[in-house]
């Protein structure tokens, strides 16, 4: 019987594309307008990405795509607001808290993460079709080995 030691670099890491967007827009809103320019077909799956960070649970908004051509998206809400109500005096006191499932891009409302390998061109496509919707400020392409927390788009 022959072991084999595996190391970390044995294991090929996904490729994909990830998009920043700044947008006002609900979730499930963004989903229509970018099934509308982009010709996807975004659906909000069974389940939300659920992460619990010390004894804090926080579920963010997934909606995916599995296209024809083999490629998945996905798009995730970057935050989770969480009400907390206390009792004070007598008075009911209601604060929320914000978590992000990646903290340094606080900024950035959503994720759009395209699987698969991609052709930069196809990229600045896309970025320039969701900069035309409406209620969307900005999209931009974002380096995925800048960030600390990259781990956690990994589902």
């Amino acid at each position: 019987m022959q072991v084999y030691a595996l190391e970390m670099d044995d294991f090929c890491e996904e490729e994909y594309s990830l998009i920043g967007i700044h947008s006002t827009l609900e979730d499930y809103k963004l989903a229509y307008f970018l099934n509308k320019n982009l010709n996807a077909k975004l659906s909000k799956t069974a389940k939300d990405l659920e992460f619990i960070r010390g004894q804090k649970k926080a579920t963010f908004s997934l909606y995916s795509y599995d296209c024809n051509n083999g490629y998945c998206w996905s798009l995730i809400a970057n935050s989770y607001r969480r009400e907390n109500q206390t009792v004070s005096n007598e008075l009911l006191l209601t604060t929320e808290t914000k978590t992000y499932l990646i903290p340094e891009k606080k900024k950035v409302d959503f994720f759009l993460k395209i699987c698969g390998c991609l052709e930069y061109e196809f990229v600045l496509e896309t970025i320039q079709k969701i900069k035309k919707i409406d209620n969307v400020i900005t999209a931009y392409s974002i380096d995925k080995n800048t960030l600390k927390s990259k781990d956690f788009l990994i589902f």
